[in-house]
């Protein structure tokens, strides 16, 4: 339960610092940017430097062992935490960001540790030393910051690659029905070689799914590797194959489900919304 507690803080921080007051603010940005000129390697990445998977350092765990991974893409992001060996899911989070300046602002869509943080934005810097993502101030002033190290990919190359959301759904009658735009989304985060969905509804809070893991995307199929899966532990470990293709910058996607029931949908890429 501790170390539950001690994730919990971490997640409504983890990707930015918390906005206080002006004053407290001021010196906090005034520190980090003297910390900054001082700390030899220390800077600010593009916006295309994040994109990509993530995951917390050893260092940066304070004691928890499970797995956090964060997924970063047209300008939507994911963060998990799960125990792969014990296919055990303990939580996710994420939403929208922008970047300016050196800023990171975030806007939370769904959060199973909290979910009257939905809706909510947190603000604050961001650096990059040694190929790393730092985020620092979370555990007070002078401690050692939260260290992200980037995740290696097979993938690169993935036409797959992006954050996306279903717009179209066979029905029973074998036609393709659109999803109407709304607050309730399924949306998928394909980064680097790994991928998370995830079932919500960003104006109440609602969370009604999400799974993860690895991916391949090569002639036609698309595979996932599950690392995680919310509704059913027992499915981690499972290899699902789909069929893939790519029209008029949509991605259609077809198969059987981890149910095993018949699925064609298409999806849409959110920067193209």
């Amino acid at each position: 339960m501790a170390a539950l507690s001690v994730f919990i803080s971490q997640v409504l921080v983890s990707l930015v610092l918390l906005a206080t007051g002006p004053l407290e603010t001021s010196l906090k940005e005034r520190t980090a940017s003297q910390a900054q000129a001082a700390a030899p390697g220390l800077t600010t990445p593009k916006a295309t430097e994040l994109e990509g998977a993530w995951q917390l350092m050893p260092s940066s765990r304070t004691g928890q062992q499970a797995t956090q991974v964060m997924l970063l893409a047209d300008g939507f992001f994911t963060v998990a935490q799960f125990d792969k060996a014990g296919k055990k899911f303990m939580g996710t989070y994420g939403g929208t960001y922008r970047l300016n300046n050196g800023k990171l602002t975030a806007t939370y869509e769904f959060n199973t540790f909290d979910s009257t943080k939905v809706g909510s934005s947190i603000t604050g810097s961001y650096t990059q030393k040694n190929g790393n993502w730092q985020i620092q101030g979370i555990n007070g002033a002078g401690a050692t910051p939260l260290a992200w190290e980037k995740m290696p990919a097979q993938n690169t190359n993935s036409p797959l690659d992006g954050a996306w959301r279903i717009s179209h759904r066979e029905g029973q009658d074998g036609q393709m029905n659109p999803m109407v735009p709304g607050p309730r989304k399924t949306i998928k985060v394909l980064s680097s070689d790994r991928f998370q969905w995830i079932a919500f509804n960003s104006a109440t809070g609602g969370f009604f799914g999400t799974g993860g893991g690895t991916y391949t995307a090569q002639n036609g199929k698309y595979t996932e590797h599950l690392e995680f899966f919310s509704r059913d532990n027992n499915r981690v470990g499972m290899a699902l194959s789909f069929n893939f293709a790519m029209k008029d910058g949509n991605w259609h996607h077809s198969g059987l489900s981890s149910t095993g029931n018949n699925i064609n949908e298409i999806w849409q890429r959110l920067s193209k919304q």
